[in-house]
């Protein structure tokens, strides 16, 4: 056992001193040590309830023979952070949570490991640190939050009544700012969007890759669907903790799982649910780590042949609960093994392949069979072109038809804030392609979401008519035509960063193009004269501007050659 190295032999014997003062004795040296990282905090919803799960892996491992020992890590809350500085630190706090999980595990020896994360980067982040340590690993999520409600009251009809979540709040913005909803009515979608803890209820970022993880074969069934508040989740955290023994028995590590045909079977779910498209960067990280080779022409690839069968909020009136009760994440899985979508001998942490796990679990509901799809291909497009040479990305399943191919006009701004007071403002018109740059990982740093500005186009109903396009990202949540991780980034001398306002800018989602209408000599011109917009930083952004790889790439540590 790894543990050996602290308990083992006479040498050891300060460490046992030391081991003892924690409370153990002779017959906890003989057993498996697992380290269960806890990322609980008070200030991330769907976080708040992860003590409670990490009791119930720590019961599952004790059940089971195996010595826990309980240590934490950090989360950041996208929705909080959001549309401010603080979203600068989100996508960075994804490397920094593998740094710890790392430091920890190397140092005490742990023989595996249970990882109980939830929120945004916390599950790419677990994955990350589970490929690169590579020691037997079970992910343990917190679940979803249940869907919002608007409350009954006096007067009401039946049929005004209407589900809720974090991004009605958003689109409430500006619908406020038009004049078409009131204080009184976005405050009542404030205190009702968001009933419980748990990951955010939509098909947004966090759930996104909760679904991947039991996909990838990395989690217990439900994983990704299980609502929080649910027993049933308790339930899977206990079974966690006694699958982790087995995988220690068996030496089944997570590269014997996450491999190149493990993670098509996570894009083949991403397409067919209509993930978020930061699971485009998340994956790619999550595979450099892995030592698996995933670039965005495999991922549009698997886009092209993969159909669509979920609509799931943002863009339907679908909830992950909803998903839950038709089957989960097993259920998409065995619709799609129909027309030979998924690898069925991809091993998984039941130590049984994913084909013998997901036979006969299609449950109907919320998935479309899969010769009645939404679409025939994907929800996420690449797009190439001389406005994104290296690649964008488009959560395709949220564009409006009449927006997937459209000639608009730039609207350039150098930040976040300099774009959402113009859209708030009303100076941002019809046929408008809003050009957010410098908010790539480097230029950012750390590539922000904007959820703000989608969620209050969508408000101001401006989605059929104006599209977003950016070196930074976008929430799970947004909708419309939103073009993120336009690559090369501004800061790195990327054509977005000669644009300028009333260049014509060529949309073609279908055919996966993104051009300025410039010729390449235009371009070589213009750049010539741009002045970068370079941010002062300090402390960690400072040190991690320096190791951060493009979007293309992951947008994670670069891998010393």
């Amino acid at each position: 056992m790894l543990s050996d190295n602290i308990k083992k032999g006479v040498e050891r014997a300060p460490h046992r001193s030391l081991l003892r003062a924690l409370g153990l004795d002779d017959e906890d040296f003989k057993k498996p040590f697992i380290g269960v990282c806890n990322m609980y905090n008070d200030i991330v919803p769907g976080h708040k309830h992860l003590r409670e799960i990490t009791e119930e892996v720590k019961k599952g491992i004790l059940q089971a023979g195996g010595v826990p020992f309980e240590f934490p890590s950090i989360a950041v809350c996208d929705g909080i952070a959001m549309n401010h500085s603080g979203m600068d630190y989100s996508l960075p706090s994804r490397e920094l949570i593998v740094d710890t999980i790392e430091v920890m595990v190397k140092a005490h020896k742990f023989d595996g490991l249970v990882i109980v994360p939830n929120c945004d980067k916390t599950v790419p982040a677990a994955l990350m640190a589970a490929a690169s340590l590579n020691v037997p690993t079970v992910i343990a999520s917190g679940g979803p939050m249940l869907k919002g409600k608007t409350p009954h009251k006096v007067g009401r009809k039946e049929e005004d009544l209407k589900s809720l979540d974090l991004i009605t709040n958003f689109e409430g913005i500006g619908a406020y700012a038009m004049g078409e909803m009131d204080e009184s009515e976005l405050y009542e979608i404030e205190c009702n969007s968001c009933p419980t803890c748990g990951s955010c209820s939509g098909m947004f970022t966090a759930n996104s890759m909760n679904c991947i993880v039991e996909a990838m074969g990395m989690g217990m069934e439900y994983n990704g669907t299980a609502p929080a508040v649910y027993s049933s989740r308790r339930v899977l955290a206990r079974q966690a903790g006694r699958q982790v023994m087995k995988l220690v028995e068996a030496d089944v590590r997570p590269r014997d799982i996450m491999v190149k045909e493990a993670f098509e079977n996570c894009l083949a779910i991403d397409m067919a649910l209509g993930c978020s498209s930061n699971t485009v960067l998340h994956l790619m990280a999550i595979a450099n780590a892995a030592d698996v080779e995933l670039n965005l022409n495999i991922i549009d690839e698997v886009s092209k042949r993969t159909p669509n069968l979920c609509k799931l909020s943002p863009f339907g009136t679908d909830y992950i609960e909803d998903l839950y009760e038709s089957g989960g994440i097993y259920g998409v899985m065995d619709e799609l093994s129909k027309k030979g979508l998924i690898n069925l001998d991809c091993q998984t942490v039941y130590l049984k392949p994913i084909g013998e796990l997901i036979k006969g679990k299609y449950g109907g509901g919320v998935i479309r069979p899969i010769d009645n799809p939404y679409s025939p291909v994907g929800g996420i497009k690449v797009l190439f072109g001389n406005l994104a040479p290296k690649g964008a990305v488009v959560k395709a399943a949220g564009v409006l038809p009449e927006m997937m191919t459209a000639t608009l006009k730039a609207r350039v701004f150098n930040s976040e804030e300099e774009a959402y007071e113009s859209i708030l403002g009303g100076k941002i018109n019809p046929g408008d392609a809003i050009i957010i740059r410098y908010a790539g990982p480097k230029g950012g740093p750390g590539m922000r979401e904007m959820l703000s500005p989608t969620s209050a186009l969508n408000g101001m109903k401006l989605d059929t008519s104006v599209a977003l396009i950016t070196d930074g990202r976008f929430s799970g949540g947004s909708r419309g035509a939103a073009i993120g991780h336009v690559a090369p980034e501004a800061a790195l001398g990327g054509p977005i960063a000669a644009v300028e306002d009333g260049d014509i800018i060529e949309v073609d989602i279908p055919n996966g193009k993104l051009n300025v209408k410039l010729s390449d000599e235009e371009i070589e011109e213009r750049m010539k004269t741009v002045v970068p917009v370079k941010r002062e930083l300090e402390g960690y952004l400072s040190r991690y501007v320096q190791h951060v790889a493009t979007a293309d790439k992951g947008a994670c540590y670069r891998k010393e050659s």
